[in-house]
């Protein structure tokens, strides 16, 4: 089971992520690292999971704020050999062309995550659809909060759409310690079939929790709290990478 060490960026300061209830996020206090820098934290995260990975949740444009590119350009130009994982709300493959092309030259590889709650575009019947015919390399995330579907619930149905790799996101379970929803994951692991990889996110509390995620067949899990709170041991001491 691979960490995925995740940041949730407001106002430009690493914010607390709990049940999706974003108006109410307070800048992060941290076991891990003091402060609430993004360009610190986010080094702090990466070290601690040996991760070569970081998802970003960019909560002002999730929103319908302004995306916040200063704070993203000064993350790539840090971390030039990780891979960000940039959840920025895009309604569709033209938004996320313009806004990654502010980003271009920056630094770090940029992979464009779409969430079933905010795309505009509905899945096709069968075969690829926007924006994954736009953005081959782009991620799913399939959003839902207490067992409903975010957005255009055809998108959890829509296996042919679905690109290579999946984000099974059980957004009230976020920072709230109270276990994986390892009944949707299986559920959509079976629906995905074996080509395509899972990353699971909420929920996660210690590393028996990864271990039945990786059970139920999720290859990752996106993972912040249970980092800040040092349940996940620093990798090479029980802790896993990606």
């Amino acid at each position: 089971m691979h960490i995925i060490p995740v940041i949730d960026l407001l106002d430009g300061r690493v914010v607390r992520a709990v049940r999706g209830q974003r108006d109410q996020y307070r800048p992060i206090v941290s076991g891990l690292h003091p402060g609430s820098d993004p360009v610190e934290m986010a080094r702090a995260m990466l070290a601690h999971c040996a991760s070569a990975t970081l998802y970003i949740a960019d909560l002002d444009a999730l929103t319908g704020r302004a995306i916040q590119l200063d704070a993203l350009r000064a993350l790539c130009q840090a971390l030039p050999e990780t891979e960000l994982w940039l959840d920025a709300g895009f309604a569709s493959a033209a938004q996320a062309t313009a806004a990654l092309a502010a980003l271009r030259g920056a630094g770090a590889r940029v992979v464009t995550v779409f969430g079933s709650e905010t795309l505009s575009d509905p899945p096709a019947a069968t075969g690829s659809a926007p924006p994954f015919d736009a953005w081959p390399g782009a991620v799913l995330s399939l959003d839902r909060r207490h067992g409903m579907p975010l957005g255009n619930a055809a998108w959890w149905q829509a296996s042919d759409a679905w690109p290579a790799q999946l984000i099974v996101m059980a957004l009230d379970r976020v920072g709230a310690f109270e276990g994986p929803d390892l009944e949707t994951l299986a559920a959509v692991r079976a629906q995905a079939g074996a080509g395509r990889r899972l990353i699971g996110a909420g929920g996660i509390r210690h590393g028996a929790d990864l271990a039945a995620a990786a059970h139920a067949g999720a290859s990752a899990w996106l993972v912040a709290s249970a980092i800040h709170d040092l349940r996940i041991p620093p990798a090479g001491q029980g802790g896993r990478s990606s």
